[in-house]
């Protein structure tokens, strides 16, 4: 559009109106924007008076000003008259400049519409302010020189509020403007980002008018998901603004160049995340140096550290890439038969081929290890003979001398100094398995700092998270965490895992199993959350650092982050499609992200339930294209802990009815199908030992239906927790009775007698089985209309 301009055109938006001798500008969002989401959400940081008091009090106050007054724009007095109607005028004065004094915290002026002032003033153009607002001329004035500073509210010639004409610019405020100018419109251009006020309201009038798109579409979108994800893992406080949005300004400059979709993801969600979390750790470091003495030597824990490292790299620290991973912090950990006792309680049953490889026993030994004694019992017991014990004992330890030497290789702190262990998170384990061995033997104190941290246990252990338990509860937490993999994969390096040490502590990494081309993708992210980091920062103006800097970034992080991991979008999961995640335990096992196809088959089979005991990574990716509100529910599911249950969500069934024969009987009966996804239904009809033949009469109900699928499981697979939603399920082969198929899974039903014949399956011995039949409704059986009652005449012919 011709009279809409992006935000990093600003500063040579005068070069197109040779003509124009003055710049007019709106206020919010134009010159001065705000670090939260939404005007409103500025009213947390008020005090005693709550977000929704606030905005009842000028609600109020409009309303009363258009009853009395004919007018629809109020001051703020009014609106704090409504808002304290029983205060003295002093303690409302109070109040109305603790709100101007939240703004300036929360306010800063946008870089390139300062240059656009700066370019008018060199060509002897004044610039002037025509704003909607509650404030009066020297209040706004005041609000600009205490949030960007004394130059920037120099820049500014008149200002022009609604508050004292009594109409907005959609009602005609630029007439009393021109009035007072006394000025030809057509030597004006005014910009403003509502296009309602500062091109409808204003082009009329002969103004040369320019619309800020501060947002594309898609920017857009993506902020207010974070603003809605970030309302659900930040309860209100009072005294403290919500929906904080650090990163808008930068993304609204920057945004718009970037045309790689890897890039802008990178650009987009982990530049906000990392960059807020290595301000942190920088002043994690400064209060660590502070409180120990020494050199505190910023350690990043390779591979998820690598780009926490670039990060702080590139904002001017000094990093160091240790490669500890989980595999060779437990096998330095294992010196005593303690160490071994507990790691096995912990492990043991899980995959005994990891656990014997753990244990650092040779490949041969392992193996026959495991095949001998393939019950945890039975490898417990072996494992624990005296001989075997001490030969694991005797590994660790000479595996913990390399590990120390290479961690005196790459760092060589000295005694007395301080290593600040850097990693994403979340439990903190390799720090649990190697700070009393480095601490003793390099004579140094260890420390953790993670993004996100949800310590499983309380391990005394100097450990903080960005994203941590001082500032979160233990079920946003583990929301947070439940999808971590989708971060680790976007932040790794691009090598193989450490498996262990030469001598000299140069690390051996096993190979990279991960596919050239998800690593090629995962540089283009990496290096748009690196421009983003050296962007940042390069177009606000602020008057002075604001106080609440760290609640800030760790709060716009937390949304970027929960958005990013709840609610992705079209483009991110295109991005993401094929990406595997390594498990880094020493083995070469990979797993899928996600898998959308399975998620539509697991949806319509069980609802949301499918998700128990799978083995994806980031099941909420699955999601995409089942709406938003299904994304919600699991959102609020997870952060709340909600103690639902299966048939807490069901809210209607259907009665289906059976024919179940084995052989020598027919019985009918019908079963209770319940509702899952997308209107299907789950109808699980027990078969026992394989022993039934099931027909469903969907003739009785429907005159068309849809089928999805019909599968036999064992009966415990379908009521566990614990099974993966497919596990051992087997094809049935229905046949059809008066029912014909017209189209993939759909169905006519001929009459009311028309049902689908599923045959048994082969037995699996004694095991109970069930068949699990996902259908959907289309067209109810219309009940046959009852003939018309004889007439007396045709009953007497009848009898003739």
């Amino acid at each position: 559009m011709a009279n809409q301009i992006l935000p990093h055109a600003l500063p040579s938006a005068l070069d197109a109106y040779p003509g124009v001798t003055l710049l007019s500008l709106d206020c919010f969002d134009t010159l001065l924007w705000r670090d939260v989401h939404a005007p409103r959400d500025l009213f947390g940081a008020l005090g005693e008076a709550n977000l929704l008091q606030r905005g009842w009090a000028e609600q109020t106050a409009r309303s009363s000003a258009a009853v009395r007054h004919r007018r629809n724009e109020v001051h703020i007095d009014e609106i704090y008259a409504e808002l304290m109607p029983n205060a003295r005028a002093a303690e409302r004065a109070a109040a109305v400049q603790a709100e101007l004094d939240a703004e300036a915290a929360h306010c800063f002026a946008f870089e390139p519409t300062v240059a656009l002032m700066r370019a008018a003033k060199a060509r002897g153009i004044e610039t002037i302010i025509v704003s909607d607002t509650y404030l009066d001329e020297k209040q706004l004035r005041g609000l600009i020189a205490a949030a960007a500073g004394p130059e920037v509210a120099g820049l500014i010639g008149r200002i022009f509020c609604s508050s004292f004409y009594g109409k907005a610019k959609s009602e005609g405020l630029y007439e009393p403007v021109l009035k007072a100018l006394k000025l030809a419109p057509e030597k004006i251009l005014h910009i403003g980002d509502n296009k309602k006020a500062d091109v409808d309201g204003v082009a009329p009038f002969g103004v040369n008018t320019l619309h800020l798109k501060q947002f594309t579409e898609a920017s857009e979108q993506r902020i207010r998901l974070e603003s809605a994800i970030s309302s659900i893992f930040h309860p209100t406080a009072a005294g403290v603004a919500i929906t904080h949005q650090p990163h808008r300004a930068t993304i609204a400059a920057f945004e718009p160049h970037i045309r790689d979709a890897a890039e802008r993801l990178g650009y987009t969600t982990l530049g906000p995340v990392l960059h807020g979390f290595d301000r942190w750790l920088v002043d994690e470091a400064a209060a660590l140096q502070a409180q120990n003495g020494g050199t505190v030597h910023a350690v990043f824990l390779m591979r998820d550290g690598y780009l926490p490292m670039r990060v702080y790299e590139a904002r001017g620290g000094e990093g160091h890439a240790v490669e500890i991973s989980r595999f060779t912090a437990t096998a330095a950990s294992l010196g005593t038969k303690e160490a071994v006792d507990q790691y096995l309680q912990r492990e043991i049953l899980g995959d005994l081929n990891a656990v014997a490889k753990q244990m650092l026993l040779p490949a041969p030994e392992a193996a026959k290890l495991v095949k001998d004694n393939p019950r945890p019992a039975a490898f417990l017991k072996a494992v624990q003979e005296p001989q075997r014990m001490r030969r694991i004992n005797q590994a660790s330890r000479a595996f913990a001398e390399r590990l120390v030497a290479h961690v005196r290789k790459v760092v060589n702190p000295a005694k007395g100094d301080t290593l600040m262990l850097v990693d994403l998170g979340y439990n903190g384990s390799v720090q649990n398995d190697v700070e009393t061995l480095l601490a003793g033997a390099l004579g140094v104190k260890v420390a953790g700092r993670y993004l996100l941290l949800r310590e499983q246990s309380r391990s005394g252990f100097d450990k903080k998270g960005f994203i941590g338990h001082d500032d979160y509860d233990c079920a946003a937490l583990e929301a947070m965490c439940a999808n971590v993999a989708v971060l680790e994969q976007l932040c790794t390096a691009a090598q193989g895992s450490v498996v262990s040490y030469e001598a000299d502590g140069s690390a051996v990494r096993r190979g990279n199993s991960i596919k050239s081309r998800q690593s090629d993708v995962r540089d283009r992210v990496q290096a748009g959350c690196l421009r983003f980091v050296r962007d940042e920062g390069s177009v606000t103006i602020r008057a002075a650092e604001p106080p609440h800097q760290a609640i800030l970034w760790r709060r716009g992080a937390a949304g970027v982050l929960g958005r990013l991991m709840y609610v992705p979008l079209q483009e991110e999961l295109a991005v993401l499609g094929e990406f595997e995640h390594d498990i880094n335990l020493g083995v070469d096992n990979t797993v899928s992200l996600f898998d959308a196809a399975t998620a539509k088959k697991g949806l319509r089979q069980r609802g949301l339930f499918y998700m128990k005991a799978s083995e994806r990574m980031y099941l909420p990716a699955e999601l995409h294209g089942e709406g938003l509100s299904l994304k919600l529910s699991l959102l609020a599911h997870r952060r709340f802990a909600l103690p639902l249950k299966y048939q807490d969500f069901v809210d209607n069934s259907i009665s289906l009815p059976l024919i179940v024969a084995d052989g020598s009987q027919v019985s009918t009966g019908t079963v209770t199908a319940t509702p899952t996804h997308d209107g299907y239904f789950l109808a699980p009809i027990p078969i026992g030992d394989s022993r039934f033949s099931v027909g469903v009469q969907f003739g009785q109900l429907y005159d068309w239906v849809q089928v999805e699928s019909a599968t036999f499981m064992p009966v415990d697979a379908f009521l566990s927790d614990k099974v993966a939603h497919g596990t051992g399920e087997i094809e049935a082969a229905p046949s059809l009775e008066g029912m014909a198929q017209v189209a993939p899974h759909l169905f006519q039903c001929e009459n009311e007698f028309a049902f689908m014949m599923v045959p048994p399956p082969p037995r699996q011995g004694d095991k109970p089985m069930m068949l699990a039949v996902v259908f959907r409704p289309i067209a109810a059986r219309q009940a046959a209309a009852p003939q018309p009652a004889p007439t007396n005449a045709l009953l007497a012919g009848a009898h003739a």
